[in-house]
């Protein structure tokens, strides 16, 4: 049996030859880059990551897992981008909230991440160039789906380039000695759609506290740091960030609780065959509209994941109707069902296609 010794030096030449690939392959980026310069195109190509991400954990046989297999890759596609270009991406901010999270998924820590007020602020800086792409939250698998989002693709040119879910876990944070100390602990700062999914804990394990609403999961943490005898519901990067202590795990009270978010850009990415397709519309008012919309998407077998509507604060009674389907708008299915669509609408807008989550 090989020493361990062996078995270590093993691993570094191992490593030494990983490292090698690894620069081979930033090299051939750069001139890859060079290439996109040329020709004027995006160096954000979700297409091209997720088949690649998913060809790889084909190809896997172990002992990595999958998730293991992905995560890897992943850094290494976001170091190997920023060898192209090094990307500004505008979140829903502060830094440790969940959009933050999943600007880190979507981009690495290699691009430069700049935080954002709002959701508008979010599209104001992608359409004003300053910067690459937004990433906003757009629905909650228990609280539904964010308003403010859906009302900025009425007005905004922009288009929807990706799309990622996330998994969200709530951490109780505070100070330990506080919170073990009888009456240590008498206010709780939250954001309200954090304090909405973790109800039920909130009221069996802190009943008596005072509930302190907040601008999102970061700022109840920072607050929670500034504020004696005072505890937070936000992730558990916040933790790390404002030095506080992990006083509750995973709180939230359903089991599966997910959030969708969207990168937006002025670009949209190419077909792959596993897409989806997001549009918005408002139907003419007569009897059976709402019928005469849906029968496209049936006629041409095409799936729809979601619809919401939303007033369109010109009159009152009058909606505009946000829809997903799968498929990409280059597939003929899908082009013939937008021109039997537009036949029954005020107006029709493509959001864009885009690789969809599995």
């Amino acid at each position: 049996m090989a020493s361990l010794k062996k078995l270590r030096d093993h691993i570094d030449r191992l490593d030494q030859s990983l490292l090698r690939f690894l620069n081979q392959r930033g090299r051939l980026v750069e001139t890859i880059g060079q290439l996109k310069q040329k020709n004027g195109r995006s160096v954000f190509v979700p297409s091209r990551e997720k088949s690649l991400l998913q060809r790889l954990k084909r190809l896997n046989r172990g002992p990595l897992s999958s998730q293991a297999v992905q995560d890897v890759f992943n850094e290494i596609v976001h170091a190997c981008r920023s060898l192209q270009k090094k990307l500004r991406i505008s979140f829903l901010g502060p830094e440790a909230t969940f959009t933050h999270q999943a600007a880190l998924k979507s981009f690495g820590h290699q691009a430069a991440l700049v935080s954002a007020h709002s959701i508008a602020d979010v599209f104001s800086e992608v359409e004003k160039g300053r910067a690459d792409y937004g990433v906003v939250p757009i629905e909650n698998s228990t609280e539904g789906v964010v308003n403010h989002t859906l009302d900025m693709f009425i007005e905004s040119n922009l288009s929807i380039c990706a799309e990622m879910e996330l998994p969200i876990w709530h951490y109780l944070l505070g100070r330990e000695a506080e919170y073990r100390r009888k009456g240590g602990v008498r206010a709780l700062f939250s954001h309200y759609q954090a304090l909405a999914q973790c109800r039920q804990w909130v009221e069996a394990h802190l009943p008596e506290l005072r509930i302190v609403e907040t601008a999102s999961t970061s700022e109840a943490a920072r607050m929670a740091a500034r504020t004696p005898h005072a505890v937070a519901i936000a992730s558990r990067l916040a933790a790390d960030l404002y030095g506080l202590d992990v006083l509750a795990s995973r709180i939230e009270d359903a089991t599966h609780n997910y959030t969708r978010f969207l990168v937006i850009g002025s670009a949209e990415p190419r077909r792959t065959g596993r897409d989806k397709t997001s549009i918005m519309f408002s139907v003419k008012d007569r009897v059976g509209a709402l019928h005469d919309i849906l029968v496209p998407f049936k006629k041409h077998h095409l799936n729809m994941t979601k619809i919401e509507s939303r007033p369109t604060r010109q009159r009152a009674w009058e909606y505009i109707f946000f829809v997903d389907f799968l498929g990409h708008r280059s597939d003929a299915r899908v082009q013939k069902a937008l021109q039997g669509l537009e036949r029954s609408c005020a107006f029709l807008k493509i959001l864009g296609s885009y690789p969809r989550t599995e």
